[in-house]
């Protein structure tokens, strides 16, 4: 049977399990198992648990369910909802504030748990009702909690980073920086059109009071004095201290990756429990019970996907698609705008972990060939990522939201959305332009590579 025959076979083998609602893990360990077993000699089957061992056996994949620790003991106190009222109390007289202040917010929360999930909801729970109660439509107030919530994947510690350095064997330093310029982009662009979209509703609302319509939340102004925002500083001053002081030990070289979780993590539960007050068990169970369970289910994908890696690559599918690839002969620009669209397709059933491991094999050895710094092409493509957290079907930060704000209509946050995904769209655009935006600051701390 042909490499084609064969690796055909082996992805619509693969569609067809997950498209059965078989976890992702099982669907490919099933898939690789069983083209281990009609494909390779029958003494690889007794090799299974050494392969996945000997994948997964990487001092950087232990940095994961560190900063996962760190993120379960940020996201499980109240330093979310601290975070956000902080900064709202501080940006209100800005137009548009409460919506930057979010914006900033869903960004100082996902660097400091590098989750998306647990930024949306921590931020979203306070963020969400009181943008509503100020005015915001339900649409906005959603939507740009969802779209800053993306943050957490491309803003360090990133969990998707670590995968990509470890599959494309890339430094995780040089891949942590590549992404703070990027990040402080979107940033920027998000609060940008978060004061511009209010500026719109707020002179709509004017003109609706003022033909008789009503008076909008949005024309309530509540002043705040300057007691009001210093009361709040020394509740979330100490995790931005962390922030910074677990980037200094990264990027300072006092410390690698491994080391810097695990001093982040024991730093995170020393300040909920000094902050909070939560050091009792029953305050701590939460937090390791949330740890426990998202990092082996993580961990469980990752083995799962690097033996469906591993089989790939003996029976030399990810080598012939790739040589497929090459043998196009497509210009550099639209062999990555293939990749890109590929990226975003898979995006629409399977979560970055998985596409990052799965295609890995496939499309880095092209794109090396075609003269792309992967470095460069893993902030790319974590942005494309970030877009499918917030877009139907999967849009896994879709549902958060939906949980914390039932009420909202699917419709509604969808079109809340959907600029944020063009705003995304437009920060890849600028890294094709001028990839010196991800390049320069790794050249400029670590050196030239």
């Amino acid at each position: 049977m042909s490499t084609a025959t064969v690796g055909s076979l082996y992805g619509i083998g693969t569609l067809l399990l997950m498209f059965t609602g078989m976890p992702i893990a099982f669907a490919l360990g099933a898939v690789a198992v069983l083209f281990m077993f009609l494909f390779m000699p029958h003494a690889a089957l007794d090799t299974v648990t050494q392969n996945v061992y000997e994948e997964m056996a990487s001092i950087t994949l232990l940095a994961i369910p560190l900063f996962i620790l760190k993120g379960a003991a940020i996201g499980k106190s109240r330093a979310g909802a601290d975070l956000y009222s902080t900064l709202h109390v501080w940006m209100h007289r800005i137009p548009g504030g409460l919506g930057i202040a979010v914006t900033f917010a869903c960004a100082l929360f996902a660097a400091m748990a590098g989750s998306s999930p647990a930024t949306c909801s921590a931020i979203g729970s306070a963020g969400i009702p009181e943008m509503r109660a100020r005015g915001y439509s339900p649409g906005f107030a959603a939507g740009i909690i969802a779209a800053g919530g993306t943050l957490g994947i491309l803003l360090p510690p990133s969990i998707t980073m670590i995968l990509f350095s470890v599959a494309a064997e890339q430094s995780l330093g040089r891949l942590f920086l590549a992404g703070i310029v990027p990040a402080g982009l979107m940033v920027g662009l998000f609060a940008g059109y978060a004061a511009w979209r209010y500026t719109r509703e707020y002179h709509a609302a004017e003109r609706d009071f003022a033909g008789g319509l009503g008076k909008s939340a949005y024309l309530n102004d509540v002043p705040l004095t300057l007691a009001d925002r210093l009361r709040m500083l020394p509740r979330v001053m100490p995790f931005i201290i962390l922030l910074i002081g677990v980037m200094a030990a990264l990027y300072g070289g006092y410390a690698t990756p491994s080391e810097t979780a695990g001093l982040g993590a024991i730093l995170a539960l020393l300040l909920v429990a000094a902050i909070y007050r939560m050091w009792r068990p029953a305050d701590l169970k939460p937090i390791l019970a949330s740890t426990i369970q998202e990092s082996t289910m993580l961990m469980f994908i990752i083995g799962m996907s690097l033996l469906y890696s591993y089989v790939m690559s003996y029976l030399h599918i990810s080598q012939a698609a790739a040589q497929w690839i090459v043998a196009m002969q497509l210009s550099r620009w639209l062999l990555l705008a293939a990749i890109l669209l590929l990226v975003v397709v898979l995006g629409f059933f399977l979560p970055p972990v998985s596409i990052i491991l799965m295609t890995a094999p496939i499309i880095l050895p092209p794109l090396k060939a075609a003269g792309f710094d992967l470095v460069w092409f893993g902030v790319v493509m974590t942005i494309v990522m970030e877009m499918g957290l917030i877009h139907p079907p999967v849009g896994l930060n879709i549902f958060v939201i939906k949980n914390v704000a039932p009420d909202i209509p699917l419709s509604d946050l969808i079109w809340g959305i959907l600029p944020f995904v063009g705003l995304m769209m437009v920060t890849i655009l600028l890294l094709c332009l001028f990839p010196q935006l991800a390049t320069w600051l790794p050249s400029a701390i670590i050196g030239v590579h």
